[in-house]
C-alpha cells in the first residue's frame, strides 16, 4: 500500500485560543504534537474546523509556521477564502512558511458558476508551486465542485493533486478517480462516509473526529485499504457515536471538538464568535464520547 503525499488520516485541526480570545500558539504546537502521536499523518491548519473565517491573515501565517515547525508530518495551509485576490496573496505568503501543501476551498457565499470556480482555483494554483488539495464542501460554500471541474483543473495544473470531498457524491468521486488515476488522491471530507469513499478509490479521510479518535480512524483506513472489510466495518461501527457527536445544528463544528480536547487535557480554549462557548450539555457529551473511545482502546 503506497502512502499518499498528505497521509491517510489528515486531521483538520482546531485553533487553540487563550481566555481572552487571542491565538494560543504554544497550545497549537502542543495539539499538533498530540495529533501526530495519536493517529494523524497529516494536518490541516486554519480550515473550517480551525475557525479560519474568524482568523486574520497574520494569525493564519503564524499558525502555518508554528505547526509546520512543530511536526514532521505534512501540514496543509487553509489559505483561501471567497475573495480570490486575498486567496492568491495569502497562498503565496503561506508557501514560504514551511507547509507541505495548500487546502483550496470552494469560494463561499458568492455562489460562482463552475467557470468561476475553475478560474478561482486556477488563480490560486498559479500563486504557488506547492501541491494543492481542493476542498468540495457545498453545505458551507453554497456550490458543489462538478466532477468535470475537478478533472479539468487537475489536468491543467499538475500540482493540483488531491480532493477533500465533503459533498457525499460517491458517483462523482468515483468518476474523478477513474479519470485522474493514481496521481490524484481522493479523501473523504465526511468522517461517517470514509468507508464508502474508500470503496470508490479514496486514500483516506480529512477528519474532525480524529482529534480524539485518530488511532481508530487510522486502523479503519488501513484495514479497508488492505481489503479487510470485516475489520474496517467493525471499527467504523465503534466510531459511529464520534461521527454523530462532532457537529450538529445545536452544536456546530468545532464546538464539540474543542470540548473533547479540553476533556483530554489540551488547552484549546473556546470558539470565537459567532460560534461561541460550549455549554454543560455538550461538555458532558464530550466526556462520554471520548471516555468510551479511550476505554475501548485500552
Amino acid at each position: 500500500m503506497t502512502s499518499p503525499r498528505f497521509g491517510h488520516v489528515v486531521t483538520a485541526m482546531v485553533t487553540p485560543f487563550h481566555r481572552d480570545g487571542s491565538v494560543n500558539f504554544d497550545g497549537t504546537a502542543e495539539l499538533a504534537h498530540y495529533l501526530a502521536a495519536h493517529g494523524s499523518d497529516g494536518l490541516v491548519v486554519a480550515g473550517s474546523t480551525g475557525e479560519g473565517t474568524a482568523l486574520s491573515d497574520e494569525e493564519k501565517l503564524e499558525l502555518f509556521r508554528v505547526v509546520a515547525s512543530a511536526v514532521t508530518i505534512p501540514v496543509l495551509a487553509g489559505s483561501t477564502s471567497s475573495d480570490t485576490a486575498r486567496s492568491v496573496a495569502l497562498t503565496a505568503a503561506a508557501s514560504t512558511t514551511g507547509v507541505a501543501g495548500i487546502l483550496c476551498t470552494t469560494p463561499a457565499y458568492a455562489r460562482p458558476s463552475q467557470t468561476g470556480i475553475a478560474a478561482h482555483f486556477s488563480a490560486v494554483a498559479e500563486a504557488t508551486d506547492l501541491p494543492i488539495m481542493l476542498y468540495d464542501i457545498p453545505s458551507r460554500a453554497g456550490r458543489k465542485i462538478a466532477a468535470e471541474t475537478t478533472i479539468s483543473v487537475a489536468q491543467r495544473y499538475t500540482h493540483v493533486v488531491a480532493l477533500k470531498d465533503a459533498s457525499g457524491d460517491l458517483a462523482g468521486a468515483a468518476h474523478v478517480t477513474s479519470q485522474l488515476g493514481d496521481r490524484f488522491d481522493l479523501y473523504s471530507g465526511d468522517d461517517a462516509l470514509t468507508l464508502p469513499f474508500i470503496s470508490v478509490g479514496a486514500v483516506g479521510v480529512v477528519s474532525v473526529a480524529a482529534h480524539w479518535a485518530g488511532v481508530e480512524f487510522a486502523a479503519m483506513v488501513r484495514a479497508a485499504l488492505a481489503g479487510d472489510w470485516s475489520r474496517a466495518r467493525a471499527v467504523n461501527e465503534a466510531l459511529r457515536e464520534s461521527c454523530a457527536f462532532e457537529g450538529s445544528d445545536a452544536y456546530p463544528n468545532p464546538i464539540p471538538s474543542k470540548a473533547a480536547m479540553r476533556y483530554l487535557g489540551l488547552e484549546v480554549g473556546e470558539c470565537r464568535l459567532p460560534l461561541g462557548n460550549a455549554d454543560e450539555e455538550i461538555v458532558a457529551r464530550a466526556a462520554s464520547v471520548v471516555a468510551a473511545i479511550v476505554v475501548a482502546r485500552g
